[in-house]
């Protein structure tokens, strides 16, 4: 899985944000956080929708796993991260895991975003978490 994230990354930033492999696009942010445990800095692709201006969601549905990813626990230990935008560049956001309803409302997003969201929740028995990553003030 590294290598196919590096390789993700690697064309993200060649293209100035646009990923053909798998029909991304521009729908895509580079994630950057700190590993919960290790402190070790990492950078994962992954799908976003933009909900409104200075805010992106993302979702921790692990291709639909039995775990929560690991970048999930990474930001609930340090939210203060950034994120590579293809429109916007660097942004710092402040992650927040969301509940309830704002939680349901946002994954319908996804679901309408992409048919593989509905497969990943279809797939596992926990609840998919969806984060919401705020421009930091």
């Amino acid at each position: 899985m590294a290598d196919w994230n590096q390789s993700i990354i690697d064309e993200f930033r060649a293209n100035d944000g646009t990923v053909r492999t798998m029909g991304f696009g521009r729908s895509l942010v580079l994630l950057h956080h700190v590993g919960a445990k290790s402190g070790t800095k990492r950078v994962t692709p992954l799908a976003a929708v933009r909900q409104e201006d200075g805010v992106w969601l993302i979702a921790a549905s692990k291709g639909g796993a039995p775990e929560n990813p690991a970048w999930l626990h990474n930001l609930i230990t340090h939210p203060e991260v950034e994120i590579e935008d293809p429109d916007e560049g660097t942004v710092r956001v402040v992650a927040e895991v969301l509940t309830g309803g704002e939680r349901d409302s946002a994954w319908r997003r996804f679901e309408e975003f992409s048919d593989g969201f509905a497969e990943y929740q279809r797939k596992t028995s926990r609840i998919i978490p969806v984060v919401a990553l705020r421009r930091a003030g």
